[in-house]
């Protein structure tokens, strides 16, 4: 089983306050998990590919300049070697097609974070919970 400390954290988001307001939450509540940020589908498939990330769990943002989100979970989940992957989404669109078209590829949640503000405090305390409890392969 994988220790829950080796669990990364895999953030795919363009935004550089967003991505820091993350990194901040978890420093608030002294979550000690290393982050790994790709900025866009293309450059996280690049560092999945890389092999540098054994033990993870995805936070993706769906609006991306290059691969946006829905294109990236699409390639994603016809990859037998990520295709379990654990992701969840992060994202500003409220819009009913995006949530199921991500539900569509099996995502494990999804946050508007309009319905958040800046606060992702919230967000890093679900991660802290769930890869304590959860059983990765």
């Amino acid at each position: 089983m994988v220790n829950p400390d080796e669990i990364v954290l895999f953030l795919i988001e363009d935004d550089d306050v967003d991505a820091e307001g993350v990194e901040r939450a978890f420093i608030e509540n002294k979550i000690a998990n290393k982050i790994v940020r790709a900025r866009d589908g293309v450059e996280a498939f690049k560092i999945l590919d890389s092999g540098i990330l054994q033990h993870y769990i995805i936070l993706l943002d769906l609006n991306m300049p290059g691969m946006g989100g829905i294109e990236f979970l699409q390639k994603l989940r016809k990859n037998d070697k990520y295709s379990k992957a654990v992701v969840f989404v992060l994202t500003t669109s409220n819009s009913d097609k995006d949530i199921l078209s991500s539900y569509k590829e099996h995502i494990s949640g999804y946050f508007v974070k309009g319905e958040m503000g800046s606060d992702f405090f919230h967000i890093a305390k679900l991660f802290d919970g769930y890869w304590k409890i959860v059983k990765l392969p």
